[in-house]
């Protein structure tokens, strides 16, 4: 992962650990066509988030994996 990758990953994932958020909103946010920042691909990838079903609507929320991605020390 590169390493403008990782503040902007951590940012994600601050973001959605706070609560969860609409499938639609996560993607307006942090979807991205750039190669080289490919945060919501790189989060997905790496588990530190899922796509669950909240009733009808979809929703992205935090994983274990992420949790503990975002309390390890970092930049």
């Amino acid at each position: 992962m590169s390493d403008a990758v990782t503040p902007l990953l951590r940012d994600l994932l601050a973001w959605v650990a706070v609560a969860d958020r609409p499938y639609e909103d996560v993607m307006e946010a942090w979807r991205t066509s750039c190669p080289r920042l490919p945060v919501w691909e790189e989060a997905v990838d790496r588990g530190l988030v899922a796509q669950v079903r909240d009733g009808r609507a979809a929703v992205v929320r935090i994983t274990g994996a992420g949790r503990t991605f975002l309390a390890a020390p970092g930049p």
